[in-house]
């Protein structure tokens, strides 16, 4: 595998890193905690009331667009036409009552040296609420996100070019953490160095044996552990 030993990440301190981008979804917090899970469940749930299916046709139908189009909400538009708002509000409505601050990974931020943004494949409002929940919202500057890039996902180049302008950052002093590790792809290209989240599904692990993957982490707080040396 190209990517570094994750030791290596302490160099990153050395490297006059300037600013820290991260995804949002399974990145911020662990995939594990199948948190995302809430909202795919909203989405099956808008597929099942907007084409009257049953749920595993619903729930198949948001998998196919995800795959096809980066997300279930851009597949939606290009195939149906569909106004993003209604869908993006519905799914991104979901329950954070049992979600505490986490403070460890609060710390952890506050010691990272820099700035720092969120760039999602979701809404700010969505970000706003999930930030909020954990009690880190005061960490990030900027928060870009699908509406923002013209509901263009990530992968695609455009999305970070607009993000690298409306955010003013030098890229070259700059790192993307994230958890689809294709993700990565255009951000290296760019002169980010790139942080892959480990992720065990297929279509998160797509791409993290490719060179654009500079370093791997099994989490984001063993990743900032890591970073600050204090693994």
């Amino acid at each position: 595998m190209s990517s570094q030993p994750a030791a290596t990440l302490t160099s990153l301190l050395e490297a006059g890193i300037d600013d820290w981008v991260f995804d949002l979804d399974n990145t911020i917090y662990p995939a594990k905690s199948n948190l995302f899970a809430r909202v795919a469940q909203k989405m099956t749930d808008f597929l099942m009331q907007e084409f009257n299916l049953a749920e595993a046709e619903a729930a198949a139908l948001k998998t196919r667009l995800f795959r096809e189009y980066g997300t279930t909400m851009h597949g939606l538009m290009k195939e149906f036409n569909m106004d993003s708002k209604p869908f993006l509000d519905f799914v991104h409505d979901i329950d954070l009552s049992d979600i505490a601050p986490d403070k460890e990974l609060n710390d952890l931020l506050g010691k990272l040296p820099g700035n720092k943004h969120i760039f999602t494949n979701g809404t700010v409002m969505h970000a706003e609420n999930i930030l909020g929940a954990f009690g880190l919202r005061s960490h990030f500057d900027v928060i870009f996100d699908i509406v923002a890039a013209n509901h263009e996902p990530k992968p695609a180049m455009r999305p970070y070019e607009m993000f690298l302008s409306h955010s003013g950052i030098n890229p070259v002093k700059a790192v993307m953490i994230e958890d689809m590790a294709v993700n990565l792809k255009a951000p290296a290209a760019l002169g980010m160095r790139t942080i892959w989240i480990e992720h065990d599904h297929d279509w998160a692990r797509a791409g993290s044996e490719q060179d654009y993957v500079h370093y791997q982490s099994a989490d984001i707080k063993s990743c900032l552990r890591d970073i600050l040396g204090e693994s």
